[in-house]
């Protein structure tokens, strides 16, 4: 019955290549593409984590390069810095656009389009640029704009990023400040197409505003809610340039040091790339288990 069984599957597999095999050239460039640029440069980066790969060569080493990273203080404080830089301003970010967007959607249709463009066109600008931009927003000297902003209410000055224990705290507050466009249209979009009838039954039952907010928009928001956790925990997981531009690169004394940053400085200022891919590694498995999480917390099969 086995040996029957897998001719059987040759022949099926055979017919679903004969009727539909002509579309799969379409996704072959696209699909080529994902293979040379993407799978081939992951796949490359965890054989080098198991090599003493420098400019000049390497030597496979095994783990040694994680075993080399465990007992790392620097490595340990990127990726606590990384936790939490990804902890708050992830949330900040995810509460902040999901209230915009509450607020921007009892408006009209006009009003709609316009917040929307209003929030979403400062993403277009140079990543560099925005932090430049916060960089001189938290100066430590007195002209610094959030000096002269707490001096008007008797606080400050303080050091900002020239100080080890308020730098990533300087970090975090220029992220968080910063309202999510992205997040906010896409709320925005997907609050148009909720049902409205679970709203007018809410009416009908005396529900107030918040309360229809709470217990209908929320909920019908997990899927939107997921996708936008999951995508904010890899770009705050992904942090270089801002923190490369405010601080000068993780200092002062590694205070804002990140795992891009390290993984940066330790193969093109140092040129150990076995152990900086060893980093990389780490970062991925983090992120993975992390959207593994989030994806069984909040997955929902509600459809509307």
């Amino acid at each position: 019955m086995i040996a029957t069984a897998a001719p059987r599957r040759r022949r099926s597999l055979a017919a679903v290549l004969r009727r539909y095999g002509w579309s799969y050239l379409f996704v072959f460039p696209t699909f080529s593409l994902f293979v040379v640029f993407t799978l081939l440069p992951v796949v490359q980066g965890l054989v080098l984590s198991l090599q003493n790969a420098r400019v000049t060569g390497g030597e496979f080493i095994g783990l040694a390069n994680f075993e080399a990273l465990a007992a790392d203080p620097v490595f340990i404080q990127a990726v606590g810095n990384t936790v939490l830089y990804a902890t708050v301003v992830v949330a900040a970010q995810i509460t902040l656009a999901l209230v915009v967007a509450s607020l921007i959607q009892p408006l009209g249709p006009r009003a709609h389009v316009f917040y929307r463009a209003l929030f979403y066109l400062p993403l277009v600008n140079s990543a560099i640029l925005v932090a430049m931009v916060w960089r001189w927003i938290f100066n430590a000297n007195p002209y610094g704009l959030a000096n002269t902003a707490l001096s008007t209410v008797g606080l400050g000055p303080y050091l900002w990023i020239g100080s080890s224990d308020q730098a990533l705290i300087a970090v975090i507050l220029s992220a968080v400040l910063t309202i999510p466009g992205g997040g906010v249209v896409l709320y925005s979009a997907a609050m148009g197409s909720l049902p409205r009838e679970l709203y007018e039954a809410a009416d009908l039952d005396g529900a107030s505003p918040f309360s229809k907010w709470r217990h209908i928009t929320v909920p019908l928001l997990r899927p939107t809610t997921l996708y936008l956790l999951v995508i904010y925990t890899i770009l705050a997981f992904q942090l270089f340039e801002r923190v490369y531009i405010m601080t000068n690169g993780g200092g002062p004394n590694n205070a804002t040091i990140t795992i891009v940053q390290l993984i940066y400085s330790t193969a093109f200022q140092f040129g150990r790339y076995g152990l900086a891919s060893a980093m990389a590694v780490v970062l991925f498995g983090m992120a993975l288990v992390v959207a593994v999480v989030q994806f069984r917390s909040l997955r929902s099969d509600v459809e509307y």
